[in-house]
């Protein structure tokens, strides 16, 4: 038993979020297979949304009551519950509620939908064993335990040839990258001896042979690089996110990306410090700088030139992987301003978890409505819609950076932080970005607002559940312009637990 704050928790404790979230999935094949016939659907989605919910609720309480600020090591140090680790299970399970949410009226008339139910609890589980994996194999097999049931999810659409050609080359190239970033966890172990993270950076100095270790990092890099969906290995992404079910485009896009940059903070933060590996001649920072600089700029290029919105947000999402990378690709070998710069981008990752969201849960609506994908398919839909118009207003403003909700700040601190660091040229690529996607957004904020509504154009009805998830992100985004103070002390301390 260990102490934390005024709670007394045991290691089954610590780990409640997770355990919770398994059980329920459990628990949703049991009930869905007692009358495989005829699925209860409202019995399904409230198992499913009370589990996630009771599971965020254990999140919230150990970030308020201080869990994590001593780390809790458990099962011979290959899981932890740190502060990160407890900030990003925040984030996935807020994404996860809103998408189990929404999902009820997506999926109303669809078959299998305890199945569907079940995968996205199962891909989030890993998920959250992805942000307290502290040794290369937990990364692996969380790597693999959320990756799986994303491929079904993205092909859940089996009639939709593009829904089931997406999920094909998702898994395809999910293979492959596994693969990489098994080589690459193979190579690191052979040079330094050990799988567990902290262990690998008490190593570094005894590395016989730093060219199979720089191997063994760029290989894992890659395999990082696929999961956040970084330009060049982000071509997997526009295809599964528009194929996909659009619940799911915004659970892979935020929760899957919020996974995959912890990863990435946990392993090269603490595995493969900067300062040692700067030593080493083995600078990891170069490369993220450029996989920053190229996601950043090509991705919002390219979402600049999409005709269909799903499409556009698709590379959007693509280009706000890239201001993450900051995180990495700015820290500094002296110290300086690295909390402000890591702490930064997990502020962002949680701002994107609920603006991002929202927009592609939006686009699910719209999608029940039979509203077509092309930017002049959505003219004059706040005449029909306007609450819901609203929210994607408040969404598409707070992607863009501009100070109306807590995408201002999230950029604003991450920017900042690598100033401080003395890299302003970084957060000036990112700041032109951010610039450049004010065009693609404004394309359909005008569309809905200002354009004639076409003479056909009619909503047939109010979706409850997606109405209350939209408009809550919506709320939530704006909120957290008020709250940010403290959201971001919990971010910039983590960040400093980690550094240290």
């Amino acid at each position: 038993m260990a102490e934390f704050g005024v709670l007394d928790i045991t290691t089954y404790q610590a780990l409640a979020p997770v355990l919770i979230l398994a059980g329920t999935a459990l628990l949703l094949f049991l009930v869905d297979s007692i009358d495989t016939e005829t699925t209860n659907h409202g019995l399904i989605a409230g198992t499913a949304v009370g589990g996630t919910v009771i599971s965020l609720a254990f999140s919230v309480w150990y970030l308020i009551e201080g869990v994590g600020e001593t780390p809790f090591l458990l099962f011979d140090s290959a899981l932890v519950v740190d502060e990160m680790a407890l900030f990003i299970t925040f984030v996935v399970l807020s994404v996860t509620s809103l998408v189990l949410i929404a999902s009820y009226d997506y999926v109303d008339e669809m078959a299998h939908r305890g199945e569907y139910y079940s995968l996205v609890l199962l891909a989030a589980t890993g998920m959250l064993t992805m942000a307290s994996a502290n040794s290369l194999v937990t990364v692996f097999i969380a790597f693999e335990l959320a990756s799986l049931p994303s491929y079904a999810l993205v092909a859940y659409l089996k009639h939709n040839r593009g829904s089931v050609e997406a999920g094909l080359k998702y898994f395809l190239i999910g293979a492959v990258s596994s693969a990489v970033f098994l080589y690459g966890i193979s190579l690191v172990y052979a040079a330094t001896g050990s799988l567990l993270i902290p262990e690998i950076a008490g190593s570094l100095d005894t590395v016989l042979d730093q060219g199979i270790l720089g191997i063994g990092i760029l290989l894992m890099v890659g395999g990082v690089a696929y999961k956040t969906a970084s330009v060049p290995f982000h071509y997997w992404a526009p295809e599964a996110y528009e194929g996909a079910p659009a619940p799911i485009s915004a659970f892979l896009s935020s929760a899957s990306k919020a996974a995959g940059f912890v990863i990435a903070f946990r392993i090269f933060v603490d595995a493969f410090p900067v300062a040692t590996m700067a030593d080493l001649n083995v600078e990891w920072i170069v490369v993220f700088q450029v996989l920053a600089v190229l996601t950043m700029v090509l991705g919002n290029l390219a979402a600049a030139v999409q005709t269909k919105v799903k499409r556009m947000l698709a590379y959007s999402s693509v280009g706000h992987a890239g201001y993450a990378l900051i995180g990495l690709a700015a820290l500094s070998s002296t110290g300086g301003a690295n909390e402000l710069v890591l702490g930064g981008a997990m502020l962002h990752l949680l701002v994107y978890g609920f603006m991002n969201t929202g927009a592609f849960l939006f686009l699910a609506m719209t999608e029940r409505w039979e509203i077509g994908r092309d930017f002049e398919d959505f003219n004059g839909l706040a005449t029909q819609a306007p609450i819901a118009s609203v929210a994607m207003s408040v969404f598409l403003i707070n992607l863009a950076g501009l100070p109306l909700g807590g995408g201002f700040w999230s950029k604003y601190v991450l920017f900042a932080g690598a100033v401080n660091n003395g890299f302003v040229w970084l957060a000036a690529v990112g700041a032109g970005a951010s610039a450049l996607s004010l065009y693609y957004y404004s394309k359909l904020l005008k569309a809905m607002w200002i354009e004639e509504p076409a003479d056909d154009l009619a909503i047939p009805d109010a979706p409850m559940g997606m109405y209350v998830a939209v408009v809550g992100a919506a709320v939530v985004t704006v909120a957290l312009l008020g709250a940010f103070g403290p959201v971001a002390d919990i971010a910039v301390n983590a960040a400093a637990a980690l550094l240290a």
